[in-house]
């Protein structure tokens, strides 16, 4: 069997051809025998079976210069398939360029544009290939991808708003944590083991936290080891299983700022995805059901397959439908409501999306400013403690000399 392979040599260079080889184990020992190091392989004669990808990954900021630059092809005038090659030969992220490469290859053979992108629901959401098939279908992919990367642009500047907010709180946790544990693990076993050789009588509170101190002293490489494991475990429980996920939400939507500032974040994924898929032309039942999918809330996500399935499907408005569901606020369904009798849903949806981008901002920096003295003061009283444990009885000590 004839496998087609991406890899690169010992220099880094990117390597494209063809070998022949029993099975994807035999072909990836070939590839390592010649010194060059397997990105994609897939073989040549069965066009089912999708790309392997090894160990890379396909940021939004690639999304957004493929997208970007596909539009501005197309508009140049370029087709499809000429477009595509073009950025085969300047791009040089290979997990990006291996999907290209089978892009090219399916429009070489007259299957859809979207279809390849649709094996990749690792890298690339429902609302990204539903748009791509919509724009495709359509014959407006063009103004589609544009729409798409100024859409995943958005995304990623309030990804990185956020981020940078918790920036300084994540690092001063950080170090004061480290500054804890360094604090408990060496210097307090070493102050315990002063008063303990001088035989003096040390008060029960001291004894206590020298008791913590040498424990954790004695058994740093468990503990650490443990933690490490638990928090692993917990990370695995609480992403991949779907119940504990429920109530671990539950639990989050229970504490006031943080709850606002998910839900607001929902909401403005909402208003972005919906509109930004009704721009494109698909239909507004199946729309919603995508939507449904991307809004990273239970509730919402609930509430909007029950104003797709049990609303509008059943001949409600759309208006009518989202003032059932006490999911998504009053401001917001008497907007679509008006918005949807005047024609212009979409411009509604993506001045709510703006309007919750804002609120967001705003949302986050209030919630850092709550953190950092709360921080502050969890990491003062721990010192707190420590300094009492250590001075009370050096004073009993200076006061018995």
């Amino acid at each position: 069997m004839k496998y087609k392979f991406v890899a690169s040599d010992i220099k880094g260079a990117l390597v494209e051809g063809k070998i022949d080889a029993v099975s994807d184990a035999e072909a990836l020992g070939i590839l390592g025998g010649r010194g060059l190091k397997p990105i994609s392989l897939r073989p040549e004669r069965i066009s089912a079976k999708q790309i392997v990808i090894f160990g890379q990954s396909i940021s939004v900021e690639d999304k957004v210069f493929l997208t970007k630059y596909l539009a501005l092809l197309l508009r140049a005038g370029t087709d499809l398939f000429k477009a595509t090659d073009i950025l085969i030969q300047d791009l040089e992220k290979p997990a990006l360029k291996s999907i290209l490469i089978e892009i090219k290859a399916s429009l070489e053979k007259g299957m859809p544009f979207y279809q390849t992108f649709a094996k990749y629901p690792k890298f690339f959401s429902p609302v990204f290939v539903n748009l791509i098939k919509a724009g495709e279908s359509s014959g407006n992919l063009e103004t589609v991808l544009v729409n798409l990367s100024k859409s995943l642009e958005s995304e990623q500047e309030l990804r990185n708003k956020i981020k940078s907010a918790l920036v300084y709180p994540i690092i001063l946790l950080s170090m004061s944590m480290l500054i804890l544990i360094l604090m408990v693990t060496f210097s307090l076993p070493k102050i315990a083991a002063v008063f303990t050789n001088s035989g003096f009588e040390v008060p029960t509170f001291s004894r206590i936290v020298f008791a913590i101190g040498l424990f954790f002293n004695k058994h740093v490489v468990v503990i650490f080891t443990v933690t490490l494991i638990l928090i692993f475990s917990l990370w695995i429980l609480f992403t991949k299983v779907s119940p504990v996920r429920r109530i671990l939400n539950h639990f989050i939507m229970k504490i006031p700022v943080l709850s606002k500032a998910l839900k607001q974040i929902s909401l403005q994924r909402f208003a972005s995805t919906q509109a930004l898929l009704m721009k494109s032309g698909l239909p507004i039942l199946d729309s919603l059901e995508i939507t449904a999918g991307a809004v990273g809330n239970e509730e919402l996500k609930e509430s909007l397959l029950r104003i797709a399935r049990e609303g509008i499907a059943k001949g409600l408005t759309i208006g009518e439908a989202f003032r059932r569901e006490p999911a998504f606020p009053s401001v917001i369904s008497s907007l679509i409501a008006v918005s949807e009798k005047g024609g212009h849903t979409e411009e509604i949806l993506k001045t709510i999306s703006d309007f919750y981008e804002g609120e967001i901002d705003m949302i986050v920096k209030t919630l850092v400013s709550f953190l950092e003295p709360i921080l502050l003061l969890f990491i003062g009283v721990i010192i707190g403690i420590i300094a009492l444990a250590i001075i009370v009885p050096m004073y009993q000590l200076v006061g018995n000399i």
